[in-house]
């Protein structure tokens, strides 16, 4: 197993309360950002899911939710929780994913990316499993600044959280774009110490 796997595997019972307490208004408008792009006819694929964070708030909106996460321990605590018939949850690698091409009109994958390290694999994958002119959801935290930025990072850097990619909000589009995507729509969130790109785009 390797280091990153472990990291998420040790965090993962205290995931779910460490990103609700500082990041609950951030999901809830990562939430109504989403809400547009998804219906009663659209099958979700969930990559990075945690614990449920965002499972929870939108699957009901969808017509089949398939959450998915590397680590058995995230999917785990994912299950502890009371969920709808339409919610399923399941251990998958983002970067070698079982499914057929073009088997869902939606891919969510949100915080996620930058802290992979090959996301050109995970997109890959999500190319494959997205069918033409479905929605791609992908809020991603960003490169911030500042002395609390920094100070953050050095200390999660320090319990063995690592993040591999450091875009800006410009520079996450144009990678995002460079696999063929328009993009939709693209807000900055977030603090200073905590910013985060809500990005949504269509598949070409």
């Amino acid at each position: 197993m390797n280091d990153n796997k472990k990291f998420w595997q040790r965090f993962a019972k205290l995931y779910s309360p460490f990103m609700e307490k500082g990041n609950k208004d951030l999901y809830e408008k990562i939430k109504e950002r989403s809400i547009p792009y998804i219906s009663h006819d659209t099958n979700v694929l969930e990559l990075a899911c945690g614990s449920g964070q965002l499972s929870f708030r939108l699957a009901r909106y969808a017509k089949l939710w398939e959450a998915t996460d590397f680590s058995e321990n995230m999917i785990s605590e994912a299950k502890k929780k009371e969920k709808s018939s339409n919610l399923h949850f399941s251990v998958q690698d983002a970067t070698n994913l079982p499914y057929a091409d073009g088997s869902f009109d939606a891919v969510v994958i949100a915080n996620a990316l930058h802290i992979m390290p090959e996301p050109d694999r995970a997109m890959t994958e999500i190319c494959h499993v997205l069918k033409k002119g479905g929605t791609l959801i992908a809020p991603t935290f960003i490169h911030g600044a500042g002395f609390g930025y920094h100070f953050r990072t050095r200390l999660m850097y320090l319990i063995g959280f690592k993040a591999y990619s450091k875009w800006s909000a410009e520079r996450f589009v144009e990678y995002i774009k460079s696999y063929g995507y328009e993009i939709k729509e693209q807000t900055v969130m977030g603090s200073n110490m905590m910013p985060l790109c809500c990005l949504i785009a269509r598949k070409g």
